[in-house]
């Protein structure tokens, strides 16, 4: 009995001598610096400016989860294919790159609740003669290899048996090639798509069809095992929108309107 007793007494001995470990949201706040991961290729998320100055609405999230926790934003450009790995690195503390929550990366990066989401359209070259989103099918489309739009497209592809598609590395890619004719239509955000017709950079293309798709609800991502920092994220990205911060940035980088409602109807509010 003595010895039970002495062998309980050390253990909550060592217990309470053993320094708690710190976990990625103390190590961001000691070090004074958020890494996020962000695509730059992918306007009005993130861009850069005539000054090659990252710009955006993920870039000005970045700066926002940055200073509510005290430290100064360092923006890594990512291609959507890399965001993962540059967590999983250690390269990034975080991405803020409009990342899909899908159930199978989930495997391998913690998500937060959603900050954004998205619509997508069906973005066509002129001369392909494509009016809606079934005018598709057995046409040349392409993607950004790992991303929601190009999941959903090569299924397409897979369901009518015919046409083809091709993965790319970027979003400009995918553009380019949809402007040069290598490829006949794309899918992606209405946001996106709008901003690149407008933008002049990728001429003979149009916006054709909204494709009938389900909202595209994109989360800020870190390693799974965070706790810390994604209940810290989660709780940002409410105040983000109860502040009136959230309609601000869609403002500034979308245009007028309501951003699109972040909830879902009987799953959380």
């Amino acid at each position: 009995m003595k010895t039970a007793f002495l062998t309980a007494g050390l253990l909550a001995a060592t217990a309470v001598a053993m320094p708690a470990k710190a976990d990625k949201l103390d190590d961001i706040i000691a070090s004074g610096t958020l890494r996020c991961a962000v695509v730059l290729d992918f306007p009005p998320m993130g861009s850069r400016d005539a000054s090659n100055t990252p710009i955006g609405f993920d870039v000005d999230y970045c700066n926002d989860l940055a200073a509510a926790l005290g430290v100064k934003a360092e923006i890594v450009e990512t291609t959507f294919p890399e965001r993962i790995p540059a967590l999983m690195s250690g390269s990034v503390d975080v991405a803020v790159a409009s990342t899909s929550d899908t159930l199978e990366r989930a495997k391998t990066v913690g998500f937060s609740i959603p900050y954004y989401a998205f619509e997508n359209a069906v973005v066509a070259n002129d001369k392909a003669g494509i009016t809606n989103w079934e005018g598709m099918k057995g046409k040349v489309v392409g993607a950004t290899a790992g991303t929601y739009e190009a999941i959903w497209l090569e299924g397409k592809v897979k369901e009518w048996g015919e046409g083809e598609f091709r993965p790319y590395q970027t979003q400009a890619d995918v553009f380019l090639a949809l402007s040069q004719g290598q490829l006949d239509a794309t899918v992606s955000t209405v946001e996106v798509a709008e901003a690149n017709v407008k933008s002049g950079n990728f001429p003979g293309i149009t916006i054709a069809d909204k494709a009938p798709m389900v909202p595209d609800y994109v989360a800020l991502i870190t390693l799974r095992e965070e706790f810390g920092l994604i209940n810290y994220m989660n709780l940002f990205i409410n105040q983000q929108v109860r502040t009136g911060r959230y309609a601000e940035l869609y403002k500034k980088w979308v245009g007028e309107g309501e951003p699109a409602d972040l909830t879902i109807k009987g799953v959380y509010r």
